[in-house]
């Protein structure tokens, strides 16, 4: 054990990495999506159908893979994930046929989805003394790698360099991640003692049965919530280019992934108005964008990013603390349930969009999504509901 402490610690580095290469993927995919449709000459309603063939897929993963990697060694299934993963991002790296693109960025989300929620188990698994603290630093990868990648993506197109560029990325980055993970192994790196077991975090409001009504109110939340966030991060790029005639979208999308970290940690602190928190985000996320749809000037679009993305932020983890009242003890179904709903949020609302795009404008296109948070709203009332009286009854 001390051994691989000194030699080998550095897991849970390499774990943090794949987290933020996925989020570097989602974010550089979103902000390079109007590139892809020029280079396929697709329509806005394509590009709809062109993103939502990953979204799809990462709604697969945690359906598809759970059990495997219980069974398997989450460790093992982590390498053989990032090998298919860099298979994917060199086969689009070097073809340019519209098929291949499209199976390879489908085996692209199953992965990201699949080694995301893999890599937090086993950081978890891997360090059961430090794990909670580390698994709230992992989280924030994601929307970290997310932040910085349209940013990488607007330099190199502004270079000269090709759009592919992302997958060539993502290809060395997942090679250093397996290389890590080969490397450092995933055995235990802490041990638990008998008098630690009992002085973790509990949260005070965990109920101590599965109460499935519960937990599919918060899939519709978060069905509708992560739906509209990839309709408007996939499309933000276009909303500017197109009707604002501006190039300041990708910078825009920056923003909305860049205020996301802050509101994360902060709902973390603040972890017992996870409620009163969910409901102000739900209620501030629709007036904000149908602000944005009314706005001429890109600046003040720009701006009126950073309060969305906080409140955008501010929904998953006020979500995943509600949930610990309706899971009991199944923690692990209530949140495949929840991720399976996200998936199947990303595919609808984001071919949605691109239809509304075409149809009615991309303008009156995100307003409509909006729309869908009055479904959002009234769940989030049951649910909070249906928490006070399960707490009353109890007592």
């Amino acid at each position: 054990m001390e051994n691989i402490k000194k030699n080998k610690d550095f897991l849970w580095l390499i774990l943090f990495l794949i987290v933020f290469i996925n989020g570097f993927e989602a974010g550089g995919y979103q902000a390079s999506l109007w590139n892809i449709g020029q280079n396929y000459k697709l329509s806005v309603t394509f590009m709809g159908i062109f993103a939502s063939v990953e979204l799809f897929a990462t709604m697969l993963a945690p359906l598809v893979l759970g059990n495997w990697a219980d069974r398997s060694g989450k460790g093992h299934c982590i390498k053989i994930l990032l090998g298919i993963q860099i298979f994917a991002a060199v086969a689009i790296l070097f073809t340019n046929a519209g098929e291949f693109f499209v199976i390879g960025v489908f085996f692209l989300g199953l992965t990201t989805s699949a080694l995301q929620f893999i890599s937090i188990a086993t950081l978890a698994d891997t360090y059961p003394l430090s794990g909670s603290k580390k698994i709230g630093y992992i989280t924030s990868m994601y929307a970290l790698g997310a932040l910085i990648a349209p940013l990488v993506v607007d330099f190199y197109l502004n270079h000269g360099m090709h759009w592919r560029t992302l997958f060539a990325l993502l290809a060395v980055g997942s090679v250093i991640g397996f290389i890590g993970i080969f490397k450092s192994g995933d055995d235990v790196r802490e041990i638990v003692a008998d008098e630690d077991t009992s002085s973790g975090d509990v949260n005070k409001s965990k109920g101590s049965e599965f109460i499935i009504i519960g937990v599919l109110l918060l899939c519709v939340i978060m069905c509708i919530y992560v739906g509209f966030e990839n309709g408007f991060t996939f499309f933000v790029d276009t909303l500017f280019t197109d009707v604002l005639k501006a190039s300041t979208g990708k910078f825009a999308l920056s923003l909305f992934w860049a205020v996301m970290i802050p509101s994360r940690v902060l709902v973390g602190h603040f972890a017992k108005h996870a409620k009163k928190i969910l409901v102000a985000s739900i209620v501030t996320i629709p007036i904000i964008t149908v602000l944005i749809s009314l706005s001429n000037n890109s600046t003040v679009v720009m701006l009126l990013c950073v309060p969305l993305g906080f409140a955008s932020g501010a929904i998953y983890p006020s979500v995943l603390n509600i949930m610990l009242f309706f899971a009991g003890k199944k923690t692990a179904t209530a949140t495949g349930m929840i991720t399976t709903a996200t998936g199947i949020g990303g595919v609808v609302f984001t071919a949605l969009t691109g239809f509304l795009g075409d149809t009615l404008g991309m303008r009156m296109a995100m307003a409509c999504l909006s729309g869908f948070f009055i479904i959002s709203f009234i769940a989030a009332l049951f649910s909070i509901k249906m928490i006070k009286n399960y707490s009353f009854n109890s007592k």
